[in-house]
């Protein structure tokens, strides 16, 4: 299946807090889109790897991917070795992505700078013809992604690019909900973390309309890239 939009996750949950309006907008553009996390986020303080499979799926359905898959690599211990490289081309080849999202250049967990320099990498060498990789037997063609852009997560980064997610912002939201053991929960009696505070989906909206108020739209996700962006048509910039 040949994907439009790929996005990469450190844990299941990354993509939705940070870029989960700009998904629901492709999607809805008839865009196919899917998503490939890197770990099950089995060191989240709350919940569990399992219970975050049946969460990823349920937000999977909220957002309309054709696709989601689970490296299963490990939390806060996978590296950038030449095996999770090679995992990384092995994706981007099978749904030859024109554009792919990843992880935060830096953020408060370590994880999301290492998910960034990996799909990045990964990207990159995906499109040289004497890597050679497999999947399933056979024998897979090179490809390279036209762009890659970061979301940006925890930590303010000055975006290159903001999406206006003004109309997908109660999607972006219920997306985020679908993991319901990492978030506000007044009856859960696991240990309180950074976002399972009833604030944190405050910060969420706050972040949103910050993104969004420079652009002329009330929510926003922004994006950095490491290269130009090249523009077709001035008259369909914000």
């Amino acid at each position: 299946m040949k994907l439009d939009v790929l996005a990469f996750a450190a844990h299941p949950d990354d993509v939705e807090i940070s870029a989960g309006g700009t998904i629901a907008k492709m999607v809805t553009a008839g865009k196919k889109v899917g998503i490939v996390d890197f770990t099950q986020g089995e060191l989240g303080s709350r919940g569990s790897a399992e219970l975050r499979m049946v969460e990823s799926a349920r937000s999977s359905k909220i957002l309309g991917l054709s696709v989601r898959e689970n490296l299963k690599l490990a939390d806060g211990f996978f590296t950038h070795t030449e095996e999770n490289l090679k995992r990384i081309v092995q994706m981007v080849r099978k749904y030859q992505p024109d554009v792919v999202l990843a992880n935060s250049i830096t953020d408060r967990h370590p994880d999301h700078a290492k998910g960034a320099k990996l799909a990045s990498e990964g990207c990159f060498l995906s499109g040289l013809r004497k890597i050679e990789t497999e999947l399933d037997g056979a024998q897979q063609a090179h490809w390279r992604p036209r762009a890659v852009y970061h979301y940006i997560q925890d930590y303010f980064i000055e975006p290159d690019f903001v999406v206006d997610i003004s109309d997908f912002y109660e999607t972006k939201l219920e997306s985020i909900k679908a993991f319901s053991s990492q978030f506000f929960d007044p009856n859960s009696s696991e240990p309180s973390t950074p976002i399972s505070g009833e604030d944190f989906f405050e910060f969420i909206a706050a972040r949103a309309m910050q993104f969004g108020r420079p652009i002329g739209a009330k929510y926003g996700e922004g994006f950095t890239s490491h290269r130009y962006i090249g523009v077709d048509d001035l008259t369909s910039l914000l």
